[in-house]
């Protein structure tokens, strides 16, 4: 199942707004690159500014319609939606694969979580949508909750089959109608995930596509968040661009919910179950060749046990991921990787496992490394290096893991290792993170905890009824007789 039209021989990813692909644009339309052996997927229609302000128009018209629909009528396309995704889960870990170079059954996987995510926020639309009756003697008081608009969802190349999805569906389940800025480099796999929604049942204008090439993305994405009808916008991504997207927001007083990158710290205690947690962190570091906000960069154990749990992660690394983990999306961020840990080197680090090289022909495949001995100056203590690597810091106990952890402007996932559970909760309530994990992985995820960032990793939630709320705006009405 693809959506292509045709031009000149060549298949191409229309834009797709009020229900329909678009007609092509040939002096506008890009290459979409199989990193991993560097050949051409396919090809993509950019969009113009036009052709925003268009999906916004649709998006507009859309709004009034579905947010007066019931709270039954949402819930059954999402519960549609969810069995979509689950019967159509290993052609998009294929379409994902051909365009970010991922595996397939990463992409399936992640399609299955989001069927799981969807049926959550599909059974806490009532509980969000409700509002209340705040007790007054003189008056009677209603604080509703009502969607707060069209909105702007700006979704990541990452894990598309996941991500897209459940920010999609938490903003339909309040009612909100939808603008979707897809990654320029899986356009096709977010045409089809569109199309799950659209199988599902939902009206047309309600979800619309663009897809923009990277040059033209600063003036389109300004034109869509300047345009009178968004009135919220979602981004997924690198803090950087994070930024830009947010000041643009600001102009305009817009509100956005913003999930940013991290440098997720692991801490592993002197109590902990070692031959577990240097498996989970090895799993957290590497798995998707580390392209996710929540892979584990930072492993930072207490000195006592320091030597045996470093013989435990070297043997882990070389024993399960010595051939590989998989590719980047792309050769720059591969080439990014690498030359960070290069850097690390040249200032006095040393690999514990691994050695950073390229492993295939095309570049994009790196021997997954733990390095150790980080200079304090080096740019790999904080930057989110999204390969497949992590640095082990050896501190004197856990009150020094702590401030180890927390040296960092990022504070989005963390992991605590410890036989004591209390203890875990304890240094849980410390940890600078939005989410934290006692005895998992950072990458840990459930269909009902909210998914959320501090610090430079973003402010707002995803997930369930947290997601939803993200989308209703409250209205408070007062009856007087």
């Amino acid at each position: 199942m693809s959506f292509f039209l045709e031009h000149a021989g060549k298949q191409v990813v229309p834009l797709w707004y009020d229900g329909e692909d678009c007609n092509l644009n040939p002096n506008n339309i890009f290459e979409v690159i199989h990193a991993a052996d560097g050949t051409v997927a396919h090809h993509a229609q950019s969009a113009s500014v036009a052709d925003a302000q268009a999906a916004v128009d649709a998006a507009q018209a859309a709004f009034s319609t579905w947010s007066a629909t019931s709270v039954p009528e949402r819930r059954a396309v999402l519960l549609k939606v969810a069995d979509l995704l689950t019967e159509r889960a290993d052609v998009l870990g294929v379409m994902q694969a051909r365009e970010t170079s991922s595996a397939p059954s990463y992409g399936s996987y992640l399609a299955k979580v989001a069927s799981a995510n969807i049926r959550e926020v599909a059974s806490q639309i009532t509980t969000a949508c409700t509002g209340s009756l705040p007790p007054d003697q003189s008056t009677t008081i209603m604080v509703t909750k009502q969607a707060i608009g069209p909105v702007l969802i700006i979704s990541p190349w990452n894990s598309p089959t996941v991500l897209g999805p459940r920010s999609i569906a938490a903003a339909l389940a309040a009612g909100c109608t939808v603008v979707l800025k897809a990654s320029e480099l899986c356009p096709q796999t977010y045409r089809m995930l569109c199309q799950v929604f659209a199988d599902a049942g939902l009206p047309r204008g309600v979800l619309n596509q663009i897809v923009v090439k990277r040059d033209d993305a600063p003036s389109v994405t300004e034109a869509i968040i300047s345009h009178p009808a968004i009135r919220k916008v979602e981004f997924i991504g690198s803090a950087a661009v994070g930024s830009l997207v947010a000041q643009s927001c600001a102009r305009h007083l817009t509100p956005i919910l913003l999930e940013l990158g991290g440098k997720a710290p692991a801490i592993v205690c002197r109590d902990a179950n070692l031959a577990k947690a240097a498996a989970t962190c090895a799993f957290g570091a590497f798995v998707h060749h580390g392209q996710i906000c929540m892979s584990t960069e930072r492993i930072i154990v207490v000195q006592e046990v320091s030597e045996e749990f470093s013989k435990l992660l070297k043997k882990e690394v070389n024993e399960k991921w010595y051939h590989g983990a998989g590719s980047a999306a792309t050769t720059a961020f591969a080439n990014k990787a690498h030359a960070l840990l290069d850097e690390a080197l040249r200032d006095g680090a040393e690999y514990l496992a691994g050695e950073n090289t390229y492993i295939d022909e095309a570049k994009t495949s790196l021997r997954p490394t733990i390095v150790t001995k980080l200079a304090r100056d080096s740019r790999l203590r904080d930057l989110e290096s999204f390969g497949p690597s992590a640095t082990l810091y050896v501190v004197e106990d856990e009150d020094e893991a702590l401030r180890v952890a927390n040296d960092s402007a990022y504070g989005l996932s963390g992991a605590i290792w410890t036989s004591d559970v209390m203890k875990g909760l304890a240094l849980s309530k410390k940890l600078e993170c939005g989410m934290v994990h006692v005895n998992a992985g950072t990458m840990a995820d459930f269909p009902t905890m909210a998914i959320q960032g501090v610090k430079g990793s973003g402010w707002g939630s995803n997930n369930g009824v947290y997601g939803i709320e993200e989308f209703l705006v409250t209205k408070s009405v007062t009856l007087q007789g």
